[in-house]
């Protein structure tokens, strides 16, 4: 996986897809993010680099609950794509 900017708006574009907003703020996470899943926002540390965004938004992809079907074809191969290439956080 390259960990670039181009990379990152795809990642974005598959929250937006799912309905989740996802905004780059400054707080005290324990684990660099938040996810307020009642407003469906997703929250990551303003202050990490483009590889550190790219792999929390990753890791926020494996914890909510979504149905794959309701994701776009070119999306849906992408993220199949990543999951393949990165590490079980478990």
């Amino acid at each position: 996986m390259r960990y670039t900017q181009t990379t990152l708006k795809k990642l974005e574009d598959i929250f937006d897809e799912l309905d989740y907003a996802v905004r780059y703020e400054k707080g005290s996470f324990q684990s660099g993010y938040c996810i307020v899943e009642s407003r469906r926002v997703a929250v990551v540390n303003k202050f990490f680099d483009t590889e550190a965004r790219i792999n929390t938004l990753l890791d926020i992809l494996t914890r909510i609950e979504f149905d794959p079907a309701n994701l776009s074809d070119n999306s849906r191969e992408q993220l199949e794509k990543w999951k393949k290439t990165t590490p079980d956080p478990e």
